[in-house]
């Protein structure tokens, strides 16, 4: 898959199903490689070079045939890496995917979204415990210190209704 379309792509095979139970996506970084391929053609390149200049000064035919097949040797080993080049260029677009659909709920089998783990339960359930006692604890404080606003608050009001249901019964 062509990796500048594979957000479309991914988008389509997932409107396929109803779950995608997985998907895998594969890219492989060549970079390595592919540096190492150039030096060997910029290496290979240099020496069908130097064999072109012996060719040109070569006078027997013996030496001029046994130039020839190391210019035929070393050309071959030159159009194998850029073969190679090329391929690692074209390879390098893609992305491998590997997508594995539902198209029937009903089909799949059940694994529950969370797994179910006691121990985690319990620490959160203790943590809300000592969080709630926390904020009780806390409230309890501030209703303490500001008592010397509401106290004589509340003890007027009390005060000022037993007054005036002794002033009702009289």
């Amino acid at each position: 898959m062509p990796t500048n379309k594979l957000d479309e792509a991914l988008a389509f095979i997932r409107s396929l199903s109803i779950k995608v139970t997985s998907e895998n996506l594969v890219g492989t970084d060549v970079t390595k490689e592919y540096i190492d391929i150039e030096g060997r053609l910029a290496t290979l390149k240099k020496t069908q070079a130097r064999f072109e200049e012996i060719l040109d000064k070569a006078i027997s035919v013996q030496d001029i045939l046994t130039v020839q097949r190391e210019l035929i040797s070393l050309q071959d080993q030159i159009d194998t890496l850029i073969g190679q080049k090329e391929s690692i260029e074209n390879n390098a677009k893609l992305t491998k995917i590997t997508v594995y659909l539902s198209t029937d709920e009903l089909a799949l089998p059940y694994a529950p979204d969370k797994a179910f783990r006691p121990n985690i339960v319990f620490k959160l359930a203790v943590r809300s415990l000592l969080s709630s006692l926390r904020s009780g604890a806390q409230a309890a404080i501030w209703i303490g210190v500001y008592s010397v606003i509401w106290a004589p608050i509340v003890l007027g009001f009390i005060a000022y209704k037993r007054l005036r249901k002794k002033q009702k019964t009289l």
